[in-house]
């Protein structure tokens, strides 16, 4: 988990990416796992759990490859989403920062409950300030009913998106899908894949 999508095309197509909202536990499944083997068009992937997902693709699905980026690729007035843990001081320590292209604006804006580690928090929002801390880069990230300062150690991840490839998918390849479909087969049905290359991934 380098470089914003610069492409037009590619940043349009990536508006449509619905990669921090919560899913509904009753309709839709939230897949972090590795691509164990691909059975035609079925993806049979390893939960980060262990058990094992049959996922299929819609028609005209979006591959979209998150890529690593660094702390100085973050400027103030960009988009970006934070998953990480509350501080006593009411800091979050991020886990992950995500630099949002700016067609993705406004994606699941706001801070609430997420489910990367027990406790853990998803807050999405505009930069307002990104200053040097005593722990390391803080970042003030306003978001419509609030804002909150997210501490950037060196163990926090940081990334962005780029268009991918369907034949970038592959055995071994970690992958994030936010929601998938449960279908009456047993299978479950998604849109798109957001995956990690070159070993890269989402965080599980």
């Amino acid at each position: 988990m380098f470089g914003m999508a610069r492409r037009v095309l590619a940043a349009a197509s990536l508006m449509s990416i619905c990669m921090v909202l919560p899913a509904s536990a009753q309709e839709t499944v939230r897949i972090r796992g590795t691509v164990e083997r691909i059975d035609g068009p079925v993806y049979v992937v390893k939960n980060r759990d262990g058990a094992e997902v049959k996922l299929t693709l819609t028609d005209n699905p979006l591959f979209v490859a998150i890529v690593p980026a660094k702390m100085a690729d973050i400027k103030q007035g960009m988009f970006v989403g934070s998953a990480g843990m509350m501080q006593p001081d009411g800091t979050q320590k991020a886990i992950e920062v995500h630099i949002f292209p700016e067609s993705m604006r406004g994606t699941g804006e706001g801070h609430y409950d997420w489910d990367l580690l027990p406790k853990s928090k998803m807050t999405n929002g505009n930069v307002e300030q990104a200053v040097t801390g005593i722990d390391g880069p803080l970042l003030s990230v306003k978001y419509k009913d609030g804002e909150k300062k997210l501490v950037v150690t060196p163990e926090t991840v940081v990334v962005t998106y780029e268009m991918g490839k369907k034949e970038e998918v592959q055995p071994g390849t970690r992958i994030f899908v936010a929601a998938a479909k449960k279908q009456p087969d047993g299978t479950v049905q998604a849109p798109r894949i957001t995956y990690g290359r070159n070993g890269q991934g989402p965080a599980f």
